[in-house]
């Protein structure tokens, strides 16, 4: 009668069996797309459990050897995400685990986690708030130069053209000298009248929804505070999409918008000013992304810290 454990050590192990015809040491092998869920502080002292995305990855440092262990990778997966919350320490940890369960065959891990954080985000004007879902994305590895980690997420706001501003305030100059007699003098009441017409404002600037996608290196033991990144990239640029909106809050917004006119070069460089000055970001690279109104395609601007051998030599 055949016992279970007896059973296992029956069962075949072809991974561990070479192909002399098919040999060499490979990158990095693994899965992605795991489903599991994840715990997450952003920063605000919440843990906010989501469902996410990962990837895990060893690499193959033996030609003799055909494949990896990738159930164990998976179950220390499962056995960290599942239950602790995700940081630095939390990654380094179980990213020593996968080279533990794996010492006969690599010496580099990594490991990337991709989900959705929801954080409550306050009215400019009303004391209502609302929801807004951030994607992020933590990638950590752990090498021959020890243990790395990079934190991506992304900014949507509104971007209002300063070429555009400007056609458009010289067409409502010339209308406003159509309709009052530069030889008459102005009656207030009138010209009050006016600004409050469609005559007062006979062009708009084009505006378009804008994307601001960060990926950020923290100094080694600063905390992952997505919150406090986001802050300080929106009030970089003022304008924010918004969530529960009165009729202040939307007149809020387009008093924001006619505060803070930029090209995307303009917006590239409110968010390089405001990381600079952060001294917990090592590196970022930042893509801006204004998603024309006018043209059929995007404006588009990088930029990054400019650290020798980081984000901003990258293609």
């Amino acid at each position: 009668m055949h016992t279970h454990e007896n059973t296992v050590r029956l069962m075949p192990d072809v991974a561990t069996q070479a192909q002399p015809h098919l040999v060499g040491a490979l990158d990095w092998v693994g899965m992605d797309g795991i489903e599991v869920p994840v715990q997450f502080d952003a920063g605000n002292g919440e843990v906010q459990r989501s469902s996410a995305q990962v990837g895990a990855f060893v690499n193959l440092t033996r030609p003799d050897r055909r494949g990896i262990h990738m159930s164990r990778l998976y179950l220390l997966v499962d056995q960290y995400l599942s239950s602790q919350t995700v940081d630095a320490a939390m990654l380094e940890s179980l990213l020593r685990a996968f080279l533990e369960s794996h010492k006969d065959l690599s010496d580099r891990a990594r490991i990337s986690i991709r989900f959705d954080q929801l954080v409550r985000r306050a009215a400019l004007r009303s004391d209502n708030s609302g929801w807004r879902t951030y994607p992020v994305s933590i990638e950590a590895s752990l090498c021959e130069e020890g243990f790395r980690m990079e934190l991506g997420t992304e900014v949507v706001y509104s971007s209002t053209c300063p070429a555009s501003a400007a056609l458009s305030r010289q067409l409502i100059q010339e209308q406003f000298t159509k309709d009052f007699d530069a030889g008459k003098p102005l009656d207030h009441a009138a010209v009050l009248a006016w600004l409050g017409s469609e005559k007062g404002i006979v062009a708009t600037p084009h505006a378009q929804r804008s994307v601001a996608r960060l990926l950020v290196r923290f100094v080694d033991g600063a905390p992952l505070n997505l919150i406090a990144l986001l802050n300080r990239v929106e009030h970089a640029l003022g304008t924010p999409v918004q969530t529960a909106v009165k009729r202040e809050d939307e007149q809020a917004f387009a008093l924001a918008n006619g505060g803070n006119l930029m090209f995307c070069e303009d917006a590239a460089r409110r968010i390089q000013r405001a990381l600079d000055a952060d001294d917990g970001i090592a590196d970022f690279h930042v893509r801006l992304e204004h998603q024309e109104s006018l043209h059929p395609h995007d404006a588009v601007a990088y930029a990054s810290k400019g650290v020798s051998g980081g984000y901003g030599e990258r293609a």
